[in-house]
């Protein structure tokens, strides 16, 4: 018979933090979560999805709880006891959680869920490097760009197309690192700042698109 109680594993939250859904704004607004607990999905950017159980676009941009270091372990889980730093205030998706269970989660995933804009304040001077951001870093070029390759390899294409194709993408990267530079230096980001702002660097994704 299957025990309906959590063991405290801890598997969940070595997973991945959650998504947050509108029903996770107070947390926000009353300061049990802030900026630097985020980290920012963006629209077509490759992440697990636990719709699929695959590494795949996401459809939607999403703002999820950050990982520790380089790995994606809640920032809240302590390992030591396999807790929640933040239990009584936790998230949406945390809180419906049943490991023996999880339909009710499975429902909401990719619904309601907030975005950048939904807390960045009106008048935050970074709205505008975020949308010139938007403009010229867009993981669609990159998926182009990479689609096109492929075809070009495909059809033994010559290799100054693929020089263009390649320039393209180059293009993409630099002015992604160069419009976190300027946030950074004008702005005094942290990391965390940074990651929840402009989301991971579009270089670490590469390898998704080949």
């Amino acid at each position: 018979m299957t025990s309906k109680k959590c063991k405290r594993c801890g598997t969940c939250c070595k997973n991945g933090g959650p998504a947050l859904h509108i029903e996770d704004l107070p947390l926000l607004t009353n300061g049990q979560l802030s900026i630097e607990n985020l980290i920012t999905i963006r629209q077509g950017e490759p992440a697990y999805s636990p719709l699929s159980d695959q590494i795949e676009p996401s459809t939607t941009e999403l703002v999820k709880l950050n990982g520790t270091g380089n790995s994606w372990v809640c920032c809240f889980y302590q390992d030591g006891d396999s807790s929640c730093g933040i239990y009584l205030h936790r998230p949406l998706e945390c809180r419906i959680l049943k490991c023996w269970d999880t339909s009710e989660l499975t429902n909401l995933i990719f619904k309601n869920t907030i975005n950048r804009l939904d807390i960045i304040k009106k008048d935050d001077p970074l709205l505008e490097m975020i949308a010139r951001h938007e403009h010229e870093c867009p993981y669609e070029n990159l998926r182009l760009a990479s689609a096109q390759r492929c075809d070009h390899d495909r059809m033994r294409m010559k290799n100054k197309q693929t020089s263009v194709i390649m320039d393209a993408c180059r293009e993409i990267i630099e002015n992604d690192l160069s419009i976190r530079q300027a946030a950074v230096q004008q702005y005094n980001l942290s990391l965390s700042q940074e990651l929840f702002y402009f989301g991971r660097p579009m270089f670490q994704n590469l390898s998704y698109f080949g």
